[in-house]
């Protein structure tokens, strides 16, 4: 399958092209060919772009509530139990009584199927999209479900060129990512990047920093605003240049736009770990296949 990349001239005139406006809310989904998918023309919900160094608060983290960032490793593992729980009626007799019940494991990579988005989940395309080229075998990861509707990036279109080679100043303003690889995230214009720090180089201070949005466990996003402060940390060796992925576009949908193309069987909605979904994940094209091989994978024992 050939690679897909636009560069910035030729956003608008493709996100046009590509598909008509769905108008009042109508989807007739039994008529509904996949040239129907439209992505919208909003901004992507972009972090604060003040960069702030300080230390940990005294107080314990400013006396916020946290949610435990293993919370989808949990719920993977309930899955995984469900899935057993069914094996095991199915190969055994009803009368059979388990004495010793397999013990749950996930391993360090897992994915399965979820049945509504929210952030940090995984958007595989169906072969409904086959033949659409931007979407064709797609993997996107949902960076937002907010008020202004669900953003995106493409995960698995290889890199053509790097920033410098755009002659594209909106991530690179002061020359320190200009030998990064730029990756095509999607049809609407923006510059995103992924950050993932290495354990114990930085991560702390880009959690803290204010200035990046969290996708799940150390896996931060961040747009043009905040690109000036991932430059300032990678000048103060806080983070390095291998701990960003930068992408030229993004995905986005309406508010109820993308439930409906779920429901229309266009992308099947999955939960992965974060090592799924890893900076060396990025422009790799077999990892639509790696995705769905996890998914369809029994990972108990």
């Amino acid at each position: 399958m050939e690679a897909c990349f636009l560069s910035h001239n030729s956003f608008t005139k493709t996100t046009d092209q590509l598909i008509p406006t769905i108008r009042n809310g109508s989807l007739p989904h039994h008529k509904r060919s996949s040239q129907h998918l439209q992505c919208r023309k909003a901004r992507i919900p972009l972090p604060i772009s003040c960069c702030h160094m300080s230390s940990p608060s005294p107080f314990g983290d400013d006396d916020k509530p946290t949610l435990s960032s293993d919370w989808r490793s949990f719920r993977a593992k309930l899955v995984a139990g469900e899935q057993l729980t069914r094996h095991v009626e199915e190969v055994n007799d009803l009368d059979t009584v388990v004495d010793h019940p397999p013990l749950i494991t996930i391993g360090d990579k897992w994915a399965h199927v979820i049945h509504e988005p929210e952030n940090g989940c995984l958007l595989i395309a169906t072969e409904k999209l086959d033949g659409v080229h931007i979407f064709e075998r797609t993997v996107i990861l949902l960076l937002s479900t907010g008020p202004l509707g669900p953003s995106g990036i493409i995960l698995n279109r290889p890199s053509l060129m790097s920033i410098k080679e755009t002659r594209s100043t909106a991530l690179d303003v002061e020359g320190t990512f200009s030998n990064s690889p730029l990756f095509f995230g999607g049809p609407l214009e923006e510059g995103i990047f992924l950050l993932s720090p290495k354990e114990g180089n930085g991560g702390d201070g880009v959690g803290k920093s204010g200035v990046f949005e969290e996708v799940m466990k150390g896996l931060y996003y961040g747009a043009k605003e905040s690109v000036g402060c991932a430059a300032e940390m990678v000048k103060r060796n806080a983070i390095g240049l291998g701990d960003f992925r930068f992408f030229d576009g993004y995905c986005g949908w309406e508010k109820e736009q993308l439930r409906d193309e779920i429901r229309a069987g266009y992308w099947t909605v999955a939960a992965c770990s974060p090592s799924v979904v890893g900076l060396g994940s990025v422009g790799s094209i077999g990892l639509w296949d790696e995705v769905l091989g996890l998914m369809s994978r029994r990972k108990v024992m």
